[in-house]
């Protein structure tokens, strides 16, 4: 999706629309579970012996999952910045 770098929308400083610089944020990841937890655990004894791949195991192809873009907008006339919610796209580029 192209996405401009500059657009108009309203700033809640100002109280009225406005032009804003737009930059996409880096969404927090989210951490693993521990080695030794007991979804881990479980996973690791459905996965031990013989048979076919189970409920578990990855597909053959594996699909890449779509991002999720928050953008962050700066008021180009008082510098107030804030967040605008994020979207989920496959690819994000500013134009």
């Amino acid at each position: 999706m192209k996405y401009p770098k500059v657009t108009r929308t309203f700033c809640p400083k100002c109280r009225k629309h406005t032009e804003h610089k737009v930059k996409p944020v880096k969404q927090k990841t989210r951490g693993s579970a521990h080695p030794n937890s007991k979804s881990n655990r479980q996973k690791k004894r459905h996965k031990a012996g013989y048979g076919g791949h189970g409920k578990y195991s990855k597909p053959a192809v594996p699909k890449k999952p779509t991002q999720q873009v928050d953008l962050r907008l700066e008021c180009v006339e008082c510098g107030k910045k804030h967040t605008k919610k994020g979207f989920r796209i496959k690819k994000f580029e500013l134009v």
